[in-house]
Formats: C-alpha cells, structure tokens, sequence
C-alpha cells in the first residue's frame, strides 16, 4: 500500500494527509503495510515533501516579496537540492489581505539558489508555483549578481511594475558557479511570457492585479523581454515565448534565460526526485490526492501523475480529496479508478475544513472496506 498524495490546501500537509489516511486504514485492518510518500508538483509544499522523503533542511534569511525579510527553506540530498520559489516570494509571504503585483520581487528566491550553490548542489530543482510576483524573474536574477538599470544608471525599482523602466540589462555577473549546476525548472504551467495567455494576463488578477495594472505589467514584461533581446540576441525572443516562461509570474522566463534551466512538468521532475518509481515497484494499492480534484487536477497536478504512472504500472489507484469535481468518466481517464471526497462525510465545506484530519480518516476507513477487505 502505498500513500502518495499531495497536500489539502489550508487544512492538511502531504505529510498529514498521508498520516491520517493510514489511521484510518488501520482501523479496518490493523496490520496493513503502508508505505508513506507525499508529494508535490512544484508548488508550495515542495520542500516539505522532499524532507518527508528524507532530505535535509536548509534554512536562510531572505528577502520575502516585499523585501522584509523571512525565514525559508530548500532541501538538500547527495547534491540536489529542491528549491521552491513560494518558500521566499510566494502569496503565503504577504500580509492578510495585502498583494502588492506591481512592486512584489523574486529576488528572495535568488537568494535562496545561491544559499543552495554554497551548499554544494550541483543539481537544483526550482519549483515554481503560488508567487506572488510578476517580475519576469528579476528580482531573482539581481540576487546572482544580474544587473537592471534605468536610463539614470541606477537599478529599476523592484517588481513587475518597475521594468518598464529599465534601459539596460547585464547578465555578466550572474554567479559562476551556475554554469556548472543543472537547473530543472519545474512547473505545472505552459504559459508563455507575454500576451493574451502570459504571465500577467491568466495570473495577475490572481495576484491582486487590476485590469489597468495586468496591462501594465503585461507591456512591462515585454518591455524587459526586448532589452533582454538586444543584449542576448534572438534566444530571448525564443525564451520568452517558450513554454513555461510565463510561470509564476515570469519566473520561468529568468531561470530559462539566465540560468540555462530547462523546464519539465512539476510533477514528473518531483517524483523522479522523491524515489517513486522504487516506491511504486513495493507497492500493490496506491492512495493518491489533493484538496481539490477539479480540472486542473488533469493538467499536471500531482494526483494525475502519480495515477498516470501507477496505471502504467498495472496498480489499482483510488484518490481522497476534499472536494471532487471530476465526472467518473474523468477519473477513469485519469487511471483513478475512484475518488473519496470529505464532502461525501460531511456535507458542510466550512467543518470539512476545520476538521478535515478526523473526517479523513473516517473516509480512509471506507477505502479499507471497500478494497483491503
């Protein structure tokens, strides 16, 4: 048996979830073997399921979104190290009730790399998901040593918003040691930089972005894309509207562009890191899940890639979630041959929340009846 499921936004870490399905399993039969590994696809909750897989922790003092500093984390296993973006300049890093689209900087999570370089990673998996920003990846870059200068000669303000001042980019002092690091860009969108389907047209509203202000950085961004162009010649073109530039608010765009990353689905990179393949091989039943199995469950979240190479596989698959809005049909495409929602138990959303571990082993306890019976 083995329990791979992502996390419950705002109710139940991976590790949570995982724990709680396997108390209620063991209601209905005590001695089952269940093998535990969450999972991520990139977003925040990425580090957490490395650790849980047996990498260390590495905390840093960084620059959150706003420039005050915060405390995040990357993890660390024989050279490769996971690093998420959201850990330093993601949404959960800004204030109740605050976003700030224009001014929000990645320059934390440039922070965080180069922690990870001084660690000693030779392979670095950023993830990239739930930011806060749409700055095209600069503020990361400026943390390598990047520079973004105005007319003036001074540096562009931090943020989206402030690219479109900037006159000059010098990419020269990047840190050395990124040319001999790989870098894995992994996401869960293939969004392009700019446009219609860009970064700050599908994410910005997300982010507390107006329609004035998703226009802005829009021009912004492709204001940057075009000084980059001049100084690093067609590839940046290329780059910009490659898939996957436009994630996290651009992000993709700076990692493909200066740090030579490649991009790959979050969750095939995550789980190639996690050791789910070994896992899977041990395993006869898998749990897998989200908090939510929606649509975009299908387009690269966790619980489809870990039900699409379980299928491949030949196990049996079932999912918990908190919410289910996939007809059976979807499921079935998915290789889930059944979903367990919270809602199912208890009807009320606001107590499938506050209560969801409880609720979940109860639900873990009909999963055991109806298939380890």
């Amino acid at each position: 048996m083995l329990i791979a499921a992502d996390k419950f936004k705002g109710s139940l870490t991976a590790v949570q979830v995982a724990e709680r399905v396997t108390a209620g399993l063991r209601r209905v039969v005590p001695r089952v073997a269940v093998e535990a590994l969450p999972v991520a696809d990139g977003g925040d909750g990425t580090v957490a399921a490395a650790v849980a897989a047996g990498f260390e922790r590495h905390e840093r003092r960084v620059a959150g979104p706003l420039g005050h500093e915060v405390t995040a984390a990357f993890a660390l296993r024989d050279g490769t190290a996971v690093v998420e973006m959201a850990e330093a300049s993601g949404l959960q890093r800004l204030p109740a009730g605050v976003f700030a689209p224009l001014t929000a900087s990645t320059y934390g999570t440039g922070e965080l790399l180069r922690a990870a370089l001084d660690a000693g990673a030779r392979t670095i998996v950023l993830g990239v998901g739930g930011s806060a920003t749409t700055d095209g990846g600069a503020g990361m870059l400026s943390a390598l040593g990047a520079r973004f200068l105005a007319a003036d000669g001074e540096p562009v303000a931090p943020g989206g918003g402030g690219l479109r001042d900037l006159a000059t980019a010098d990419l020269s002092g990047l840190d050395a040691r990124l040319a001999g690091v790989e870098v894995v860009l992994a996401g869960d969108v293939d969004n392009p930089l700019t446009g219609p389907k860009g970064a700050a047209a599908v994410y910005g509203p997300q982010k507390g972005a107006s329609p004035d202000e998703v226009a802005e950085l829009d021009a912004a961004l492709a204001h940057y894309a075009a000084v980059l162009e001049r100084t690093l010649g067609p590839a940046a073109a290329r780059h910009a509207a490659a898939p996957g530039a436009g994630a996290a608010g651009g992000i993709g765009y700076g990692a493909l562009i200066g740090l030579g990353a490649a991009f790959r689905p979050g969750i095939e990179v995550m789980l190639d890191v996690l050791g789910f393949a070994p896992a899977l091989e041990r395993a006869t039943f898998v749990i897998t899940g989200e908090g939510s199995l929606d649509e975009q469950t299908l387009h690269g979240k966790a619980p489809a890639g870990v039900a699409a190479a379980a299928r491949a596989a030949g196990r049996e698959v079932v999912a918990v979630c908190g919410r289910l809005a996939l007809p059976p049909e979807a499921l079935e495409r998915a290789g889930i041959r059944r979903a367990y929602p919270l809602t199912d138990a208890e009807p009320d959303v606001a107590r499938c929340i506050a209560d969801a571990g409880p609720i979940l082993e109860d639900v873990a306890e009909r999963i055991a009846g109806d298939w380890l019976r």
